[in-house]
């Protein structure tokens, strides 16, 4: 899954890092994505679950949704997601209604990841789009956040 990433990789990664500690100072789930297409970021999310009272908003549906109102078009074919941590079921399914190019990921989700971990929905016959998975950029940084996060909780 891993491939030779881009400068410009690093950089939406780490702007999808950014979003994830934003998520964290409020209390939520350190997840953070960004939207990009023809070399813009378009949208940014981070988990609002607790905030919104809402089981679906994770970081990677927070964002898509901003991408589809910037866009004015829910497809979304020619766009790369940067997410923080590797979706989950419910957010590959997203991922695969928006028709999303490419997923980059940083840190694999041993738990609940849905694009190689546990479940590997990118190749599903189940879904009707498959879109390019790379997972592990600045995975370190990741789970640093997560990790910290969850220390302070316990």
């Amino acid at each position: 899954m891993e491939s030779a990433w881009s400068d410009k990789d690093i950089d939406y990664m780490q702007a999808a890092l950014r979003a994830a500690e934003r998520a964290a100072e409020l209390g939520e789930v350190p997840v953070g994505a960004v939207v990009v297409q023809n070399d813009t970021v378009i949208a940014s999310g981070s988990n609002r679950s607790i905030a919104d009272s809402d089981a679906s908003a994770h970081a990677e549906v927070v964002a898509l949704r901003a991408a589809g109102k910037a866009l004015g078009n829910h497809r979304m074919t020619s766009a790369t997601l940067y997410v923080t941590l590797e979706p989950c079921i419910m957010c590959a399914g997203a991922i695969a209604q928006a028709r999303v190019r490419r997923v980059v990921f940083a840190a694999y989700d041993k738990k609940a990841g849905a694009l190689g971990s546990v479940e590997d929905l990118s190749d599903s016959k189940a879904l009707n789009h498959h879109c390019e998975i790379n997972g592990g950029l600045l995975e370190d940084q990741a789970n640093e956040l997560l990790k910290g996060f969850f220390q302070v909780r316990r």
